[in-house]
């Protein structure tokens, strides 16, 4: 058995699959595709931002031999599959504002991991972007797509086989113990040396620590801190989620307090 870090967390799911062996064989594995690339940027951006929200792309790699760009998301939010359309197609668009017209050069794909579950509860979806006859069958013009991927719900029978080893070597982790002998794939093996426990730096060690906390008082903190009225701690988190990105509502939905007073904290720490 191996001692591992959790992928659960953006730090250590950022740390593995960074490593463009393991980004490399994780996207041909679920895209079916040929993929390649030395670099892999993480919190990629766009400057100019494309449209009014500024995307971030945890993971992202463009493989120019083969024409192809593939983001990787980790972090789940309540909007999940509504922010990651919005992201995909921002990279739609920006590669549309270097076309000649509106096929894009590069093919764009998404894959979405979901580490802590979703409440469909469903192995794999897609959004597929190819027009489709009434028949349900494709036409072939457009090859961008979307897919979320939920490990906790494997199915065995359903679930492609190919997916399976991935699936379970992520759900795995989650307990941080491993029995890496059952796994075949060597880019499943690396990534489990990458997250050794051993491995993991004091810095990295200190943002897990920040991640554990913040997930806790969504589930707890904010609640408790409700009672007693809004803590310094309830104060400091909503400042820090709202740098992130998040905007007042979502933060007011995640804390279970009001828009008006994620507003005042926010208007008292202008």
């Amino acid at each position: 058995m191996k001692q591992v870090a959790p992928l659960r967390y953006d730090v250590i799911f950022k740390k593995a699959f960074s490593v463009p062996e393991v980004f490399n064989a994780f996207v041909r594995d679920f895209l079916n595709i040929e993929f390649e690339v030395d670099t892999v940027e993480t919190d990629k951006t766009y400057t100019p931002a494309i449209g009014n929200v500024a995307a971030k792309f945890d993971l992202y790699a463009q493989d120019k031999k083969n024409r192809v760009i593939v983001d990787m998301q980790h972090v789940r939010y309540p909007d999940h599959y509504h922010r990651f359309l919005h992201y995909h197609c921002a990279a739609l668009l920006e590669q549309t504002v270097k076309s000649r017209d509106y096929r894009p050069k590069l093919k764009i794909f998404t894959l979405v991991i979901l580490t802590s579950g979703d409440k469909h509860k469903k192995d794999i979806c897609v959004i597929d972007f190819d027009p489709k006859d009434l028949q349900g069958n494709p036409i072939g013009e457009i090859d961008h797509k979307i897919i979320y991927i939920c490990p906790k719900y494997l199915n065995k029978e359903l679930t492609p086989s190919k997916y399976h080893q991935w699936m379970e070597a992520i759900e795995d982790t989650l307990d941080e113990e491993v029995e890496e002998s059952k796994y075949t794939l060597p880019a499943i093996q690396r990534v489990f040396k990458i997250i050794e426990k051993d491995q993991v730096t004091p810095e990295e060690r200190a943002i897990m620590f920040d991640e554990y906390g913040e997930e806790e008082i969504k589930k707890e903190g904010f609640k408790e801190g409700l009672k007693e009225g809004i803590t310094q701690n309830i104060h400091d988190t909503v400042l820090r989620m709202y740098k992130k990105g998040l905007d007042i509502k979502m933060i007011a939905e995640i804390a279970g307090i009001a828009k008006k007073q994620v507003n005042e904290i926010l208007i008292k720490n202008k």
